[in-house]
C-alpha cells in the first residue's frame, strides 16, 4: 500500500544543504519535508571537516561542533620549500560534520519541516516522488523539489539532468601528531592533480588526507607512510564533484551543493558554497509557490541568483583547478618560493579567502614580486576573471 503526502517544498538530502533549505523554507512558511535515506544524520562521515569562518557562520549553528580553530596554513613541497603563514586570528574551524549536520537538521525541525531519516528517494512521478523507508513505499507530492543529495545525485540520474564534469575521490584517517595547532598543512605533491592535507584536530590529534583523480589509495599509503603515520583511525572515503551541472533547475526541481557540482575547485570544500545555494533555493521556491508559478520562467531565477553571488569565483576555481593539471612538481616550488617574499606573504595575509580567491588574485596581480611566475597564473585565460 502507498501512503500519499502533500507538501509545497521537498528537499532530498539532510547535509549543511539540504537542512539549510529546508530551515529557510519553514521559516517562510512553506510546508517542508526532507528525506534523508541514513539512520543517523551527519552519518558516513565524508568531509575534510575544516570549514572557513565565513562558512561555518552560513551555517548559523551553536559552536558545539567545533574542535578547534586555525589562523593560517603552511604548505611544503616534496622538493623541500616551505611556504608559511599565519594571520594570529581564526580563519577557519575544525569541527565534528556529524554533530555540525545533525544541529542543522534539528534547527530545521524546529522550525517546522518534517524531517523523515531511513526514507529512500526511489523515482520521480510527476509532481511526486516515490520513496521507500520505515513506513514502506510513499508518494510525497510537492510544488518544487529541491535535490541536495550528494555527488552521486539519485534526482539527477533519475531525470537524466547532466552531471558535473570531475570527481575527485577522497580518504581521510585521524592519527596521533604533534604539530603548530594554529596551522594547516598542505602538500601539493602528495596527490599530483590536487594535494594532501594535515589537519589539527586537537591536542596531540591530526586528521590526515588527500583528494585526487586516480590512485588514490595508493597515493594516501604513500603520504601516511612519508609523514611515519603508523597509527590511523576513523578512515572515511567520499567523493568531491566539480564543475556546475549545465542547468541547475528544471523540472519543478532545483539542485544545490554537491548534487549541483558546487564543492570550490580550489579546495573541495563545499560547505559554503552549498549553503548559500541553498539558501537561494529557498528563496526561489517561496517566490514560486507564492506568485502560483512554478514552471522554468520562475526557477529560473534560482540559477541568477547563485551566479550572481559565486559563480563567478566557481568558475575562476575550475580553471585553477585545469592549470594545477598541468603544474609539475619543479614548478610547484617555483611558485612556493615566489610566494614566500615578504610583500607576497602580506597579501596573502591581507586577502587571502578560503571561499573567494579571486580577491588574493587580483590583489597577486599587482604586485611585482610575482612577475617572474606569472605565465603559470595566467593560464588559461585566467586573466580575463582576475583583472574584472
Amino acid at each position: 500500500m502507498t501512503r500519499r503526502r502533500s507538501f509545497d517544498v521537498v528537499v532530498v538530502g539532510a547535509g549543511p544543504a539540504g537542512s539549510a533549505c529546508a530551515r529557510r523554507c519553514a521559516e517562510q512558511g512553506l510546508s517542508t519535508c526532507m528525506i534523508e535515506e541514513q539512520g543517523t544524520i551527519g552519518y558516513p562521515v565524508q568531509c575534510a571537516g575544516l570549514l572557513s569562518v565565513r562558512a561555518f557562520a552560513a551555517c548559523a549553528v551553536s559552536k558545539r561542533s567545533v574542535l578547534h580553530d586555525v589562523s593560517g596554513a603552511r604548505i611544503v613541497t616534496s622538493r623541500g620549500s616551505v611556504l608559511a603563514f599565519d594571520a594570529r586570528e581564526t580563519r577557519a574551524y575544525v569541527v565534528d560534520r556529524a554533530l555540525l549536520d545533525h544541529e542543522m537538521a534539528m534547527l530545521a525541525a524546529q522550525a517546522g519541516a518534517e524531517v523523515r531519516v531511513k526514507t529512500s528517494f526511489v523515482t520521480r512521478s510527476g509532481a511526486a516522488i516515490v520513496t521507500r523507508g520505515v513506513s514502506g513505499k510513499e508518494e510525497i507530492r510537492f510544488r518544487v523539489l529541491v535535490a541536495a543529495d550528494g555527488p552521486r545525485s539519485r534526482v539527477a540520474r533519475d531525470l537524466g539532468m547532466e552531471r558535473p564534469g570531475v570527481f575527485l575521490a577522497g580518504i581521510q584517517a585521524e592519527i596521533p601528531r604533534e604539530m603548530d595547532g594554529r596551522l594547516v598543512e598542505i602538500y601539493p605533491d602528495a596527490s599530483p592533480d590536487f594535494f594532501g592535507w594535515i589537519i589539527p584536530s586537537g591536542r596531540g590529534r591530526a586528521r590526515i588526507g588527500l583528494l585526487g583523480k586516480e590512485q588514490v589509495p595508493s597515493r594516501f599509503q604513500a603520504f601516511l607512510q612519508e609523514q611515519g603515520a603508523t597509527t590511523c583511525h576513523h578512515l572515511v572515503t567520499g567523493t568531491v564533484p566539480l564543475g556546475v551541472m549545465t542547468r541547475t533547475y528544471g523540472h519543478q526541481t532545483l539542485f544545490c551543493g554537491d548534487a549541483a557540482g558546487f564543492p570550490k575547485p580550489t579546495s573541495g570544500g563545499g560547505v559554503y558554497t552549498g549553503v548559500r545555494s541553498a539558501l537561494h533555493a529557498a528563496d526561489t521556491a517561496y517566490e514560486a509557490c507564492n506568485s502560483g508559478s512554478i514552471g522554468d520562467e520562475v526557477l529560473c531565477h534560482y540559477e541568477q541568483r547563485w551566479r550572481s553571488d559565486f559563480g563567478r569565483e566557481l568558475e575562476l576555481g575550475f580553471r585553477l583547478f585545469s592549470i594545477r593539471q598541468r603544474l609539475s612538481s619543479e614548478e610547484i616550488d617555483r611558485l612556493i618560493r615566489v610566494f614566500r617574499e615578504p610583500s607576497v606573504q602580506e597579501d596573502i595575509l591581507n586577502y587571502g579567502d578560503m571561499d573567494r580567491p579571486g580577491i588574493l588574485l587580483r590583489q597577486l596581480m599587482k604586485n611585482p614580486r610575482i612577475y617572474p611566475v606569472l605565465g603559470l597564473l595566467l593560464r588559461s585565460g585566467v586573466r580575463r576573471f582576475i583583472q574584472q
